[in-house]
């Protein structure tokens, strides 16, 4: 059976973990260029948060998105949850806000977006679970929140199927806002959907948001879960930014946070496709 390795390494100059070691910092510009795709994962706004200045989280987002699309274009961005504040009525004039954003723009459902999943169909043109195709690589974006903010594990039979139907994809990444693995004060402990995460060997990443104070990396066995931080709300990081991931020809991934118009250190995460006895 294939399966992926991961070695990560931080760095805060632009040095790449390859199969031969490390490189220079030329080399890794060079590299840098082969990049297939690139996205930005960001999430919780919280707009309509009462005592934040959430109109201004909005304008500074898409504002740095853009700047940086400019000379490093996106071909897409998530957001990943929370995008309002409990309000339904906050809906629309954050879709508006989002609209600036000058790639295409997905979205998953969080605990705060008390929406139905028909307004939330009707708003953003998706499905609260949707799959999206690029080429060889497949975005899985699910809710992990019910109308009322109640914290749910994914959907276990509509991750089941798509995995199924997407077992050929070059690559799987996974977007939900809250994670469904209890590393975290508020995560959420879903061990059937760790079970099958683990026994599909064509997930390569899952980007959570929701714990506003973490935006580093964790393990479930190979799999990396990325973290985001926040750019809206009343708490976490002390920074307000988005995550850049870049997917290179040999399959492995750097990525890196914004904060949001300096970049932070960069993370790469090779991936070495192994045969297990």
């Amino acid at each position: 059976m294939k399966r992926r390795r991961f070695v990560q390494n931080i760095s805060a100059s632009m040095l790449l973990l390859m199969p031969g070691g490390m490189v220079t910092p030329v080399k890794a510009a060079a590299i840098r260029k082969k990049s297939i795709l690139r996205f930005a994962v960001t999430s919780d706004g919280h707009y309509g948060e009462s005592n934040t200045p959430f109109e201004a989280y909005f304008s500074t987002m898409t504002n740095a998105l853009n700047n940086f699309h400019l000379t490093n274009p996106i071909d897409f961005c998530v957001i990943n949850g929370d995008i309002i504040h409990n309000d339904p009525a906050f809906l629309q004039p954050a879709s508006e806000a989002i609209k600036l954003c000058r790639m295409p723009v997905y979205v998953t459902k969080g605990n705060h977006d008390m929406v139905s999943g028909e307004l939330w169909n009707q708003t953003w043109k998706m499905g609260i679970n949707h799959d999206v195709v690029l080429k060889d690589n497949v975005l899985l974006l699910g809710a992990t929140a019910d109308e009322k903010g109640k914290y749910i594990c994914p959907d276990q039979d509509w991750f089941t199927a798509k995995l199924k139907a997407y077992k050929d994809a070059r690559n799987v990444f996974i977007f939900l806002h809250i994670t469904p693995v209890k590393w975290t004060e508020h995560a959420v402990d879903c061990p059937h959907f760790q079970k099958l995460l683990s026994n599909s060997t064509h997930v390569s990443a899952v980007f959570n948001g929701h714990d506003h104070d973490q935006d580093g990396i964790k393990f479930l066995g190979n799999i990396p879960f990325l973290f985001d931080g926040h750019f809206g709300g009343s708490w976490g990081t002390a920074y307000r930014g988005f995550r850049i991931v870049e997917l290179l020809e040999d399959n492995s991934l750097l990525t890196y946070m914004m904060d949001p118009f300096q970049k932070l250190a960069e993370l790469s995460i090779y991936q070495q496709k192994t045969v297990s006895e």
